[in-house]
């Protein structure tokens, strides 16, 4: 039995797969195992992964199902794993070589942490850096429940490590949720458990034009399900709620300002100001649209 099992979905992930599979092979810390699911891929996703099926040989395990969605692949990787630890991986990201091996050194004689992160870069699709983030938040780890349902710490999936025993106490992946399932098991291992951070980049993140983030209206949706999911919960009171919703309407905020839609963007942005008025970030972003959305509509007006 490996001590980590590498939890990696796939949909028509031919593409980037052999990258994602190769960054494990190529991991300092050799005692793996990669569970891949093949959420009924209609591309050469599996003729993608023959060669490592070769090459790895028990240390991949491949299945393929039926397309259920990210959640339910994940959950099913999960029920197909046996390790101590579980690590995430998608398909189209990467790990750097000493991604487990950081990742693990936070739980060696911490039985109370449930749970790890690290730092990540944002690579595009030909995996060019855009950027990357590397700031250590206020309460980046320990009891930090209440401020990953505040939004206020990001914890990105490819530099995600947990054992085993959290998802047989919390539960898996809530798959009624369209986005942010992510988050929210993290928070419901964060009520039982300390979270710990690996304080450099250890993993490379892929944005995509049709990734489902780029959609703010699914988005708002489910971030607003997961809010009051968890609303009441120790630590997520009417505060946390009030900073939540603004940090979600913040963020949907600057995705219509990317895409040029000014007045949705402005009308978000008050939103997330009105929510929680006390958040310096809330008041920058308004008052920046609204300078911006203010010079458009003039320029427009005189021509």
């Amino acid at each position: 039995m490996p001590m980590v099992d590498v939890i990696v979905p796939a949909y028509n992930a031919a593409k980037y797969l052999p990258v994602a599979i190769e960054s494990v092979v190529a991991q300092t810390f050799e005692d793996w195992r990669i569970v891949l699911i093949d959420d009924g891929s209609t591309d050469n996703t599996a003729e993608a992964v023959a060669p490592f099926i070769e090459q790895l040989g028990p240390k991949l395990k491949y299945i393929k199902q039926p397309n259920a969605g990210l959640p339910a692949a994940r959950n099913a990787a999960i029920r197909n794993s046996s390790a101590e630890f579980l690590a995430l991986l998608d398909a189209d990201d990467v790990w750097l070589p000493d991604r487990l091996m950081e990742s693990l050194k936070c739980f060696e004689g911490r039985p109370q942490v449930g749970l790890a992160y690290g730092f990540n870069s944002r690579i595009d699709a030909d995996g060019a850096i855009i950027d990357t983030f590397a700031q250590r938040a206020k309460y980046a780890e320990g009891h930090i429940a209440p401020y990953i349902y505040m939004r206020l710490v990001q914890l990105p999936c490819p530099t995600i490590t947990f054992r085993r025993r959290c998802v047989d106490e919390v539960g898996m992946f809530d798959e009624t949720l369209r986005a942010t399932e992510d988050r929210d098991l993290w928070l419901r291992i964060a009520f039982k458990y300390e979270v710990a951070l690996v304080p450099k980049v250890i993993a490379l993140y892929r944005t995509s034009p049709n990734a489902m983030t780029t959609d703010p209206e699914r988005m708002l949706k489910a971030q607003e399900q997961f809010i009051e999911k968890h609303y009441g919960a120790p630590g997520c009171g009417i505060r946390e709620r009030r900073i939540a919703l603004s940090q979600i309407y913040r963020q949907r905020a600057e995705a219509f300002a990317i895409r040029r839609q000014w007045s949705t963007a402005v009308g978000s942005s008050l939103r997330a100001l009105a929510f929680y008025p006390l958040a310096v970030s809330n008041l920058r972003t308004a008052g920046s649209l609204l300078l911006r959305y203010a010079g458009i509509t003039a320029d427009r007006s005189s021509g």
